[in-house]
Formats: C-alpha cells, structure tokens, sequence
C-alpha cells in the first residue's frame, strides 16, 4: 500500500483491496485511516523513509554475514544449544556469549553467574520484617538481552512460560522478570558447564501435574506429624508381582 501510494495511487478503496492475510478481515477500516491528505510531498518523505529502512536492514544482513564468518566452531556450537532454550534465537545466543563468554570456569556455580549479573533476589531482614531489595546494576546490555528473552518467553505455552505468568500473578511482573532472568542464566551455566548437555523443556503442566503433588504430599504429612505427633516417614510401596492366570 505504501508503494502504490509513492507510485501516485490514491484510491483508498483500491487500496485497502490491497491488503493481504489477516488484514483482508479490515477492509473498511484501511480505507476510512486511508481517507485523507496525501500528496507529492507526503510520497516523498515517505520513500525517504523506507529508503533508510532498506539501508539499516541490508547493514543489519551484513553485520549479521560478518559474525558468523568470525564465529568459530566452538561458539557456533554454543550459539546452537543456547536456541534450543525457549525465547532465545539465533541472535539473543550470541548476544549471551558476548557478554558471558563461553568459559564456565570463570564461574564456579550458577549462583556465581546470576550473582555477578544482578539476576539474585535480596532480602533485607531486620527483627521479624523481611524485604526485598534492588537487586542492583549489572551489565546493562546483558539485562537488555534477558528482558527481550522474557518478553519472548513470557507467550510461550511451556514451562518457562508458565513460570513467569505464576510468579507475576503472585509476585508482580518485575520480580518475574528478575526471577525468570535467573532461570535462564542458571541454564546457560549448566549448558556451558557441560558440553553434553542439552535443554528440555517440561512442560506448560509441570508445575500441576510434579509441584503440586508434591506439594500437597508434604502438607499431609506435616498434618499426619501434628495429629500423632509422630514423626513420619515415606517409603517407597513395595512393586507388586504380576500374577499371570493361565
């Protein structure tokens, strides 16, 4: 539509018949915001504009040509294992290495690495008040990659997706933000960590179908200990032989 208006055509019923996929459904909206002033003057800016647009993304394609001939095998192979992690790409993978490296030694735990992102949760207890703090300034351009990766996540039918929702209906979307930042980089370390290994998602049901049950499993036994006063103990129930009738 934007061509055809440069290119002169004003019509906006014509136009709007432009539209293609889901836009078809709007006909009569596109030519109503199409109704209007457009002139010599307007086409020409706007080819100005969209020649800027071609310009930034064929320098965007070249940049993009540029970092992979520079990548050698050993980081295209963690650039491929970090885009099996739900939300991160291509891009984001390699926008991680950037700014962690792929050095595991660098930090001896997953705690280490959240810690020195400022992805850990605080808490400032004193006497019985308990509260959380900021959890302070780290990397800036690290901080940006995770957010886009959250907001990717947070649409996301699968654990990691469910996560976030749960802890922002309870907690809020930034400390979701935060705590699921802190999933993530604890994943990138155990990949980093181990050449092996590969990320698996859960699953959208995890948290009801493992958690909950786990959950409620602890509940009765902490009410079975206050009723007896017994302390209780789960073994495992023995596995039933088959018994075959012949």
């Amino acid at each position: 539509m934007l061509g055809a208006l440069i290119a002169g055509r004003r019509n906006p019923k014509v136009l709007a018949r432009m539209a293609r996929g889901t836009m078809r459904s709007k006909i009569a909206m596109l030519e109503e915001a199409l109704t209007g002033h457009f002139e010599d003057h307007h086409a020409f800016l706007a080819q100005a504009m969209l020649a800027h647009i071609d310009a930034l993304s064929a320098q965007i394609a070249a940049l993009d040509a540029r970092i992979a001939t520079i990548l050698d095998n050993t980081v295209s192979q963690h650039v491929e294992r970090f885009d099996e992690i739900t939300g991160v790409g291509p891009t984001a993978a390699q926008e991680l290495i950037a700014e962690i490296g792929v050095d595991a030694t660098r930090f001896p735990s997953a705690g280490h690495l959240v810690s020195w992102a400022k992805f850990a949760p605080i808490d400032r207890n004193s006497a019985t008040i308990k509260r959380g703090g900021a959890t302070g300034h780290g990397n800036p351009w690290l901080a940006a990659t995770l957010g886009e990766i959250v907001a990717a996540v947070s649409r996301t039918d699968t654990f990691l997706g469910e996560r976030y929702r749960r802890l922002a209906r309870r907690r809020g979307k930034n400390r979701a933000i935060v705590a699921l930042g802190n999933s993530i980089l604890t994943i990138i370390w155990h990949l980093l960590a181990d050449p092996e290994a590969h990320y698996h998602d859960l699953g959208s049901d995890f948290y009801q179908s493992k958690i909950n049950a786990q959950r409620r499993q602890r509940d009765l036994t902490r009410q079975l200990e206050q009723l007896t006063g017994h302390k209780v103990t789960l073994v495992p129930r023995p596995v039933q032989p088959d018994h075959h009738i012949a």
